[in-house]
């Protein structure tokens, strides 16, 4: 069976800070609607991976192909124009906001433009992030409200709402629940369980093994600024995981296929 053509493909992406080698040779690839999982130690070179793919630095060398184009992202803006979006931890929402003002935060709608004097259209926002918020299965009882008062969980579901909504290509989430209770943690879930239903590609870096294998196809394992292997989910084991991470079990002793990165 021939292999569709990846989202995203990486190739031999290497970043250096002077001596310090964060990241070395990586290859990756996400297949159309595949759920992956970036996993590994503190300081396998696993947020130097992702600033990379999101234009946030750039790398010494290696390549980048976004739906089989040769892409460089200049910036993080770069990236997201070209269909990419990322939920970082700290979610990158302005509390004094209500929701639709910052599920549109940066991507405003007007009725009028007339630079720093432009009419903001308030009816097309809201209905846009209702709908936004619906597709993704998010539930707000009310928009107006500012995101002050919500709990993190709300707030983290209008972050993934907003990526999901405007996403051309593939979403990214680090630690989309480290900082959420059990609860919260499974209405996330939920939300991205909805994600895959639909189709749309995305990337979780996560310390969670228990989400990973609830939540991904692939599993991507880094270790010492390396990505040393990649396990289908199905044919692999936490305890295999872990023991990849440590160094207690070395990838090439795996047989499957799917034990080296592409």
């Amino acid at each position: 069976m021939t292999t569709p053509q990846p989202v995203l493909q990486i190739k031999n992406l290497t970043k250096h800070y002077g001596g310090v080698k964060a990241l070395t040779d990586a290859n990756f690839r996400l297949l159309p609607g595949e759920h992956a999982a970036i996993v590994g130690d503190n300081g396998a070179g696993k947020s130097t991976f992702v600033r990379l793919i999101t234009g946030v630095e750039q790398p010494n060398s290696g390549d980048i192909t976004l739906d089989g184009q040769s892409v460089h992202f200049s910036s993080p803006l770069d990236a997201r124009d070209q269909g990419i979006e990322t939920v970082y931890q700290t979610l990158a929402l302005a509390e004094d906001l209500d929701v639709p003002a910052n599920i549109f935060l940066g991507r405003e709608l007007t009725r009028l433009s007339l630079g720093p004097l432009s009419v903001l259209n308030h009816k097309a926002m809201r209905e846009q992030s209702a709908t936004m918020l619906s597709t993704t299965g998010v539930k707000i009882q009310d928009m107006s409200e500012s995101l002050r008062g919500m709990s993190g969980g709300q707030r983290q579901c209008v972050a993934i709402a907003r990526a999901a909504g405007f996403a051309k290509k593939l979403i990214i989430l680090d630690e989309p629940t480290a900082a959420l209770g059990v609860a919260e943690t499974a209405r996330v879930e939920e939300i991205v369980k909805g994600l895959k239903k639909q189709g749309i590609p995305l990337i979780i870096i996560s310390h969670n093994l228990r989400q990973v294998f609830d939540l991904v196809d692939r599993i991507w394992v880094f270790r010492q600024g390396r990505i040393i292997c990649s396990r289908l989910t199905k044919e692999t084991n936490p305890e295999e995981i872990v023991g990849l991470i440590t160094g207690a079990i070395d990838p090439a002793t795996l047989r499957s296929e799917e034990a080296v990165a592409c």
